[in-house]
Parts: C-alpha cells; structure tokens; sequence
C-alpha cells in the first residue's frame, strides 16, 4: 500500500479499456451490410418461374403434337385456357396451400399496312384479377409462331410476343 494513487488509474483504465471494447462491439454489430443482389432476388426467382411457365406452355406435349399449347391459345384467344395452365404451373407448392401469384397476360404483333411500315398492336389475353400498380410485378416475355389473322393482314405464320406481368400478392 505504498501508493494508493496508482491502482486506482489502473482500475480506470482497464475500465475505459473495456468500455471502448464493448462500444465498438455494438458498433460493429449493429451495422447491416447493403448487398445490391440480395434486394432483386424474389424478383429474379419470379422471372425464372414465369419464364419456365411459358416455356412450358411453349413446347408441344409429345412429338406428334404439331403445335404448343401456347401457339393454340393465341391463335384461338383463349384466355380461360391460358388462365388455367399458367394459374396451374406457377402456384403449385408441395404442401396443401398453393402461392399467391398474379397475373395479366397480352400479347403484342406487328402490324403492316401501305400507311405503316412499321407498327405494332396488342391484344389482350387473360388475367388473374387486375393490377392495380400497388404490387410489384415483373415482365416475363416470350416469342410465339403462331399462324393467325392479325388486323388486316393475311393468314400466315408471324411471331407474336407474349408478355406476362407477374406480381406476388401480400
């Protein structure tokens, strides 16, 4: 006990040792670290299942078949067909409860006349309910052949576009 003076700064500083220690502990901890990719994940796994959807849809059941299901349904309007495959196709899950996905589908084609070159027109094809622009939705799209009168042109095989708004309910 020669000198008091120097346990007590002893006891001080390893006191404000530790509570530098703990502080920049809880600094650090607290602290998230922003990765742009994870932000567009759930929006990326949508675009792969609507894109798979409509590959699916796209490609003819068995080599007999001479035309996809997707290639009917645009020649025929058929957008109760449409509905009901993709409805299908992308909100089955394993268990008892399906997803809660959404949709508005269309369908867009080029149109040639002597006044336009170059135009183009869509046409609806079905949804699910309408989108109401609250929701987040993605664009999946997909190039059809299809052998259909579209506007005044004649009946011949054309590409149509088919574009699929996609979006998760809450």
């Amino acid at each position: 006990m020669v000198n008091d003076g120097g346990q007590l700064y002893t006891i001080e500083g390893v006191s404000a040792g530790l509570i530098m220690l703990l502080t920049a502990y809880f600094v650090l901890n607290s602290t998230s670290i922003y990765t742009p990719g994870d932000s567009h994940i759930n929006d990326m796994q949508l675009e792969v299942l609507g894109y798979d959807a409509l590959l699916m849809m796209n490609t003819p059941a068995n080599n007999t078949m001479v035309k996809s299901p997707l290639q009917e349904i645009v020649e025929q309007d058929d957008g109760q067909r449409f509905k009901t495959m993709f409805m299908n196709l992308t909100n089955n899950k394993t268990g008892s409860t399906t997803d809660r996905l959404q949709f508005s589908a269309n369908y867009t084609y080029r149109i040639q006349t002597a006044s336009t070159q170059n135009a183009t027109a869509s046409a609806f094809l079905s949804s699910s309910r309408p989108y109401t622009e609250g929701e987040h939705a993605v664009r999946v799209t997909k190039w059809v052949i299809v052998d259909k009168q579209l506007g005044s042109s004649p009946v011949h095989n054309r590409a149509v576009l088919v574009e699929v708004l996609l979006w998760r309910d809450a």
